[in-house]
């Protein structure tokens, strides 16, 4: 008898170090699963229980000097956490198949996820995960994209959201597609009358291949930041509705920042000598870096052109440059030149793509948060 009573306190005192009993009431089966699971990982690792410090418990939990450097960089207060409640969060993260590298991204992502309460009905958070995302390997992705799936409170912030953009015509599928790709779509989604007037203006029909990108990044942008990008286009000469056209056809263009539009399009507009209508049928346009692609490449084709070498440059020659790899465009617009143009070529090519932008070591970067 006293032997199983001492039993008992061992397992109790087990049990109480997950916090697991003491925020359960009844005992259902998905409950009992959840504290068999942290008694297996208890007693694979039995020392975990007298374990110092953080570093200790993660580093027994599989975590390496590179990871742990990684981890404490992103938040130095963990060093001196409670190693029990580091460890009970430790054991339902190996349950969801999380590993170290996967745990050094999730505290990059939110470096105060340890100092959160996932053990609280944790059992019921992730029943309806796993019956949302219908997968466990979508489900692991998820959460490593998005730490805070694991302390939304379900009825209010994800059903709430998905209701929202089922509302919109997003299918169930769809959305959690985008959901993998924009992990802040459930935080951050918002809609207005003005929003769904935008939406409605890019002409996109709900069965349209573009349209679940289109409605969630009008849905995670703020209203100012719309208009901040529609009136940069404006001021290259664009119409309202050519640009949510090019919203439409492009949805992506939302993400870039207004200083990348404008360098891009002013070189476009004032080197290439194109129309800026011309980003309507090329949208790469905006999209290539102007450093290291779009200019160097640019003028070396104009280069190739003023020279007089029999090779018939044209717009729609420098257009399809910008989409090659750059072997390819190496070998078809250098390399198949003698060896002494082509050492000229290449010397030119290097020479534009090494030239740095002015007062560029001096630029003031001003961070402005979330950029859509």
């Amino acid at each position: 008898m006293l032997r199983l009573l001492s039993t008992g306190s061992e397992l109790f005192r087990s049990f109480s170090n997950f916090h697991v009993i003491k925020s359960l009431q009844v005992f259902t089966p998905a409950t009992c699963s959840t504290i068999c699971l942290a008694q297996v990982n208890l007693e694979n690792n039995e020392s975990l229980e007298q374990s110092k410090d953080a570093t200790e418990v993660l580093s027994k939990w599989g975590c390496n000097d590179d990871d742990l450097t990684k981890i404490y960089s992103r938040c130095p207060s963990l060093r001196n956490a409670d190693a029990t409640n580091i460890q009970s969060k430790l054991s339902l993260l190996s349950g969801l198949g999380i590993g170290a590298s996967d745990l050094v991204k999730i505290i990059n992502c939110r470096p105060r996820f340890f100092a959160s309460r996932i053990n609280g009905r944790f059992d019921e958070r992730l029943a309806y995960l796993t019956s949302l995302f219908e997968s466990k390997e979508v489900l692991h992705k998820a959460i490593v994209r998005n730490p805070s799936l694991l302390l939304y409170d379900n009825s209010h912030d994800i059903q709430a959201t998905f209701l929202i953009y089922e509302g919109l015509g997003v299918k169930k599928s769809d959305l959690i597609q985008m959901l993998l790709l924009r992990p802040t779509l459930v935080s951050r989604t918002s809609f207005d009358d003005e929003k769904l007037e935008f939406l409605s203006r890019t002409g996109l029909s709900r069965d349209s291949k573009m349209y679940k990108y289109v409605v969630t990044l009008i849905g995670i942008s703020r209203l100012e930041t719309i208009r901040e990008k529609v009136e940069n286009f404006e001021r290259f000469g664009l119409s309202e509705d050519e640009i949510f056209d090019l919203f439409g056809r492009s949805p992506h263009v939302l993400t870039l920042s207004t200083n990348k539009v404008q360098r891009n399009m002013v070189f476009i507009l004032g080197t290439m000598k194109l129309e800026a209508k011309i980003i309507l049928k090329y949208p790469h346009l905006v999209y290539v870096n102007l450093d290291t692609v779009l200019k160097p490449r640019a003028l070396l084709a104009m280069r190739i052109r003023d020279m007089g070498i029999e090779m018939k440059i044209t717009e729609s020659t420098i257009l399809r440059t910008l989409r090659m790899t750059e072997e390819r465009f190496l070998n078809l617009f250098v390399k198949c030149h003698q060896k002494e143009v082509a050492n000229e070529l290449m010397e030119f090519y290097i020479r534009t793509k090494e030239s740095k932008r002015l007062a560029q070591s001096s630029k003031k970067f001003v961070h402005k948060g979330f950029p859509f």
